[in-house]
């Protein structure tokens, strides 16, 4: 079927909910089993962290090429071999030997992992069309908010009970049902017979994004701002777009697309929200060890409230989304977010928590559909590609600032530290209702002259 024709959209939003869920679920159950995979493996914390770093660089590296391969071979296909290539890495990584087979095995499941998310977020926006837009993010968000809550105690009760290798293993059978859902439910499509790929574009852009990402959080779990792999990765990525302005016609991802007020503003609002977002969802927990003297389950529940609030509002912020344009939306969600956030500071508890999660429902929806609702479908991929690179980056930056903040303030003797890394997130978030503010409503209800 060709890319002008709609897919289903509730069935396609069921088979991209299996795989999406996974692959996220399998970034939170994985991180609780550290200490017993170092147990496990006679090693150490610090060498046994790369499997979770090489899984997430894995994931970061794959991102560029999103689109070219979509347009090349169908976004059907491309989810096929996505999903083989996750459920191959799992169950090598649940037969894994020694530290070096589990890092090798697990980067080969961020490669399949890295693409599910960009490719499903397309796949549902296409079937959606622009008129649903605002129903298809709520879809493709629910995830995102209840899986950190529900992933750490399902990854515990799974070691606890089953073993470290069904960590792996759980993704067997769910993929199973992943791979039977997409090849019922997602119908085949005439690919668009995309440019030849640039290689030497993808030479620059992937190893970029890893290495930046790998810098970033290393500076957010201590060391300097003068690491090496954050620098290079900002000149790789620099040079990057340098070349890709050049060179439009034939570069791994179109940054012309930014010539779109509405889709360069939702992704500005995307990064600026999302990194005061990540920041603070890793401090929480920090703050309710160290600060609170809390165990490792005290930490974890007190962010569920933020999930729950976010399930509530998500639904209506995709219909009222689509029935009144995402800026006013965006916006009252920063202002009851940024207001969960500040009661936070002030009293604790889970109750600006669950407050902080409401609002978060109704940004996450709103701003994500913008990004795609002007555009023509033809332009969904790259779209597409740019904002997950734009998260990708945000998140650790994001985790890296506040880290940095906390250090500062805790190194100078200052009394509560957690306040103004706190207070740090509040103003990011805040910044988002700047961009926010640029999306327009003409635009929202038009169509996009962004390049096909």
């Amino acid at each position: 079927m060709r890319y002008g024709v709609r897919l289903p959209f509730w069935t396609t939003g069921l088979a991209v909910l299996l795989g999406v869920v996974m692959t996220m679920l399998d970034t939170t159950i994985v991180n609780v089993a550290v200490n017993t995979l170092a147990r496990g493996f006679d090693t150490t914390l610090a060498t046994m962290q790369w499997s979770i770093t090489g899984y997430l660089l894995a994931l970061s590296m794959t991102v560029p090429v999103t689109g070219w391969a979509v347009g090349r071979f169908g976004s059907r296909n491309v989810w096929l071999v996505s999903l083989v290539l996750f459920v191959a890495g799992s169950a090598l990584s649940a037969a894994a030997w020694s530290v070096g087979s589990l890092v090798a095995f697990r980067a080969v499941q961020g490669l399949g992992g890295g693409l599910l998310l960009p490719v499903g977020q397309m796949t549902l926006a296409r079937a959606a069309g622009k008129e649903r837009m605002g129903r298809a993010m709520a879809m493709i968000s629910v995830p995102a908010m209840l899986v950190p809550v529900l992933g750490p105690p399902l990854g515990g009760v799974i070691v606890e009970s089953l073993g470290w290798r069904w960590l792996f293993l759980v993704n067997v059978p769910i993929c199973g049902v992943a791979l039977a859902a997409a090849l019922l439910l997602l119908p085949r499509e005439q690919p668009q017979g995309s440019q030849g790929l640039d290689v030497a574009g993808l030479a620059v852009l992937s190893p970029g994004l890893a290495a930046l990402v790998y810098g970033l959080s290393e500076v957010g779990n201590g060391a300097s701002v003068l690491h090496p792999a954050l620098w290079i990765g900002l000149v790789l990525v620099v040079a990057f777009a340098v070349r890709a302005m050049r060179t439009p016609e034939t570069a791994l991802v179109d940054l012309r697309l930014f010539g779109d007020r509405t889709f360069a503003a939702a992704v500005v609002a995307l990064v600026c929200y999302s990194a005061a977002m990540f920041g603070f969802t890793v401090l929480v927990p920090l703050y309710s060890q160290l600060a609170e003297g809390g165990n490792a389950l005290d930490a974890g529940l007190l962010l569920a409230p933020m999930g729950v609030g976010a399930a509530v509002t998500m639904p209506v912020a995709g219909r009222l989304t689509d029935a009144k344009g995402p800026r006013g939306v965006a916006a009252a969600g920063v202002v009851v977010a940024v207001a969960g956030l500040v009661a936070f500071v002030a009293f604790g508890g889970p109750v600006p928590i669950f407050v902080l999660g409401l609002g978060h429902g109704l940004v996450s929806t709103s701003v994500m559909a913008a990004a795609f609702k002007t555009l023509e479908p033809v332009a969904i991929p790259a779209a597409t590609t740019l904002s997950t690179i734009a998260v990708r980056l945000a998140s650790p930056f994001g985790v890296a600032l506040l880290a940095v903040l906390l250090q500062l303030f805790a190194g100078a003797g200052v009394a509560q530290p957690f306040t103004y890394a706190f207070g740090c997130a509040i103003v990011l978030a805040a910044v988002s209702l700047v961009p926010i503010a640029l999306i327009g409503s003409k635009a929202w209800r038009g169509s996009s002259s962004a390049p096909a």
